[in-house]
């Protein structure tokens, strides 16, 4: 026997990887399966090895998870602490006042998708809704994306540029149009819904502390 395929045997029984005796000994890998692939000890060894690999590799996982959510939680709580210090300057301005209160009362309320999104039928109240994102939380105008509803009988490309004149975003910004497929397919709406809305956790975020901080400020005063 070769003296370097004894030695390679010795560390194998003691569980070394293929990998591990092939740089201890210079011995390739493929000449390490032919000794040892074949013999039933040495497999017991790989399917040992691959258990042991898998589970710290699913710790891995795990811990590299962890560390995600915990610099997205400090990334958030940095955003919520920038909504606390710049509110009550924000209070002076009614175009963040009315932004607040029009999502308060339309907006999405699901903090976890980040979507600041609002929809309505009326053309002022996208209109002061765009302006708010735009004017007071500084999102670019060509981040915001927008999409109609609408019954089957109402012309699309009629209700499109009234939208995008009421929001003052351009067509190529609007998604696909959806239809409502129901049993009554006759407009009851002259221009159907409009969608407005743009993917942002940490403005989200902020919105959900302005509308807590404006509560504060004005509680209802009704006894519960």
């Amino acid at each position: 026997m070769r003296n370097d395929r004894h030695i390679a045997l010795k560390l194998r029984k003691k569980g070394l990887s293929y990998s591990k005796i092939s740089t201890e000994l210079g011995v390739p890998k493929s000449t390490l399966s032919g000794w040892f692939s074949s013999q039933k000890w040495s497999q017991g060894i790989t399917d040992d090895l691959t258990r042991r690999a898998n589970y710290s590799n699913h710790n891995k996982f795990r811990r590299y998870v962890k560390q995600r959510q915990k610099m997205w939680e400090v990334w958030r709580e940095h955003a919520r602490q920038q909504a606390r210090m710049d509110f009550q300057k924000l209070m002076q301005d009614p175009l963040f006042v009315a932004g607040i209160m029009l999502y308060w009362g339309e907006g999405d309320s699901k903090l976890e998708n980040g979507q600041v999104a609002l929809g309505n039928t009326d053309p002022d109240m996208m209109r002061l809704y765009t302006s708010f994102l735009v004017k007071v939380c500084a999102v670019p105008r060509d981040r915001i994306r927008a999409f109609a509803i609408l019954y089957p009988d109402l012309d699309e490309t009629t209700c499109l540029n009234f939208w995008s004149k009421a929001t003052e975003l351009p067509k190529s910004q609007f998604t696909k149009t959806q239809f409502i497929r129901g049993r009554h397919p006759t407009k009851r709406l002259s221009h159907g819904i409009c969608m407005a809305r743009i993917g942002d956790r940490r403005l989200k975020e902020k919105i959900f502390v302005w509308i807590d901080l404006f509560q504060r400020e004005y509680p209802s005063g009704v006894d519960s």
